[in-house]
């Protein structure tokens, strides 16, 4: 199968005396022969919203750029940190098995790269195609360093469903009208919720419905009976978004690294994490349509009202329409659900179904429950500065009542092969340490989470249950969470309470969905079941990263099997100090 062209946006740059030089080199499997270097160092600033910003990104683009690589490939990315703050980056759904040193959170598989250091990720595709991405993973340097990753078949293989005309990445983002990490420190300051975004983006751009936006706004042309493969990414900092094409209906066939059963949609639902692959045929009549992504908001929180815009251009539509000239007509606008429309959510995640039947645990060696969800910290002085979350206290986020604190000294990866101690603890709760009424009326005694870095052990090859259970404290929402190093099927979700009794035998063992990141409904929960075949330290988290700041993760910590190849590789030599 040859790779599919593109439709390629006019890359812009950005980077003034920040910057990350990301040179990455494809080294070919047993298959290719074939060796590329790219080596990028430009710098520039952003402009957006009629205001231009320093802002860190990865060879002056933003986004950044995408790999495509096939199934088996081995990817060599060398990342030199010119920019002013501490630098991870994460790809995101790659198992890379053994080699938790490519991983990428910062303090849990390594330190971060400092300025003016750098460090080589090396890790091989094995046993994955489909739509990933990568990120940095280092506070909130994320929100504009990021990329997608595209995986095609490998050679001599096929996509399941008729192979497009065309495909098209849509990313997904969140834009600030200032400097993101001063967002974060001051949340972190004043323990207080972060300012939300000032707007969303596609590929970079916010659209037609913003401020200084309109000459930039993405738009892809198509021809008029075409069908495209439209890769859709959400890498949004704290929201999930609906997302859909004006008079046209998707195709879902594949979500994060499998395919699934094909299904019509007019909207999707996307988590913060996820990605998401739909056909779109090109089956209109000739003019501008818009395609938008807006907020699904499934919390009682403040969140960005706006919506994204991109359009799609029928290369045959009249010139005036096509090009969007000032006698044209503005392009037909999608209907998007209404930002709490919890039903079309859940009803759109319930039809996404594995393509074939599938290999699921049920034979189970840990049955693991996880309460998930928001806290306060309360405050000697409620009047402090230091204190302006709800009532005078300070937000946080827990599992099992545990709020996840990183170490400073060392990774957690790096400890664990030292065998250095005091770093963590291997005593993190299987279950919740006081059972309540999750997603009731809870008693303020238990809304104040204990910090710790506190893991869980886990036996190679070892089957695994998880049930992660929403609370209703502070407020229910839908969490994105996201495990590293695993992949791992959805077999069941519900609202209210988990009942082992009732509802496990409802879960779906023939095709669930198999994911890395998946949100449970607000006010409800989902269960997962996978095997911990990939030994090493793996993070787990909420994709909400105002989430994360707060504490809602925790790590396992997959122990080596007896066999060699079942072992954590040795840590590269340039692995970077702390």
């Amino acid at each position: 199968m040859d790779i599919p062209a593109l439709i390629t946006v006019k890359p812009w740059s950005s980077c003034l005396l920040l910057g990350v030089l990301f040179i990455f080199a494809f080294v070919a499997s047993l298959s290719h022969a074939e060796i590329q270097f790219h080596e990028f160092i430009e710098a520039k600033p952003v402009k957006r919203l009629c205001r231009t910003h320093n802002t860190v990104t990865v060879n002056g683009q933003f986004p950044g750029p995408t790999l495509q690589v096939r199934d088996g490939d081995t990817l060599i990315i060398t990342t030199i940190n010119r920019a002013q703050y501490n630098i991870t980056l994460h790809w995101h759904g790659v198992n890379l098995k053994g080699n938790p040193w490519a991983d990428g959170p910062e303090y849990v598989t390594q330190c971060p790269i400092q300025p003016g250091r750098s460090y080589t990720y090396q890790f091989t595709i094995e046993g994955q195609e489909g739509t990933l991405w990568w990120h940095a993973h280092s506070r909130w340097i994320r929100a504009t360093v990021y990329g997608a990753i595209i995986i095609y078949p490998r050679i001599g293989s096929s996509y399941p469903f008729p192979v497009p005309n065309r495909e098209i990445p849509i990313l997904l983002g969140e834009w600030w009208d200032k400097n993101p990490m001063d967002v974060l420190m001051q949340a972190i300051f004043t323990g207080a919720a972060p300012n939300v975004s000032d707007a969303f983006t596609i590929n970079g751009q916010p659209g037609d419905l913003y401020r200084c936006s309109r000459r930039e706004t993405v738009r892809f042309q198509v021809e008029a009976g075409e069908t495209v493969l439209l890769r859709i990414i959400n890498a949004a900092m704290n929201q999930e978004l609906f997302f859909g094409v004006a008079n046209h209906n998707l195709t879902v066939v594949g979500v994060d690294t499998s395919y699934t059963k094909a299904f019509s949609t007019s909207v999707i639902m996307i988590a913060p994490g996820q990605t998401t692959n739909v056909l779109l045929t090109a089956d209109q009549p000739p003019a501008r349509y818009y395609m938008a992504a807006r907020a699904y908001n499934s919390a009682n929180v403040a969140f960005d009202n706006t919506t994204t815009t991109a359009i799609l251009a029928y290369k045959s539509a009249p010139c005036n329409a096509k090009n969007g000239g000032s006698n044209s007509s503005a392009p037909v606008f999608p209907t998007l659900p209404g930002f709490n429309d919890t039903a079309t959510a859940t009803a759109y995640t319930a039809q996404i179904r594995s393509l074939h039947e599938v290999k699921v645990p049920t034979v189970i060696d840990e049955d693991l429950f996880f309460t998930v969800g928001l806290g306060l910290i309360n405050c000697s002085n409620p009047n402090s500065p230091r204190c302006q979350g709800p009532n005078g206290t300070r937000f946080a986020a827990s599992i099992n009542n545990v709020s996840f604190e990183f170490p400073t000294g060392n990774s957690l990866m790096q400890a664990y092969f030292q065998d250095q101690p005091g770093v963590f603890t291997t005593d993190f709760p299987p279950v919740p340490p006081i059972k309540f009424d999750y997603t009731g009326n809870v008693s303020r005694v238990l809304w104040q989470p204990l910090k710790g870095t506190k893991l869980y052990k886990l036996k190679f090859g070892s089957s695994v249950q998880l049930v992660w259970q929403d609370t209703s404290i502070v407020t229910v929402e839908d969490h994105p969470m996201h495990l590293h190093g695993h992949e791992f099927y959805v077999v069941g979700s519900g609202f209210g309470n988990f009942n082992p009794s009732t509802d496990t035998p409802k879960f779906n063992l023939i095709d669930p969905p198999r994911r890395n990141t998946i949100g449970m409904p607000p006010g409800g929960w989902v269960a997962i079941r996978f095997v911990a075949n990939n030994p090493g330290i793996w993070f787990m988290h909420c994709h909400l990263d105002s989430h994360l700041t707060w504490g809602l993760a925790m790590a396992f910590l997959v122990e080596n099997g007896d066999e060699e190849l079942q072992a954590v590789q040795s840590p590269p030599l340039d692995l970077p100090p702390c």
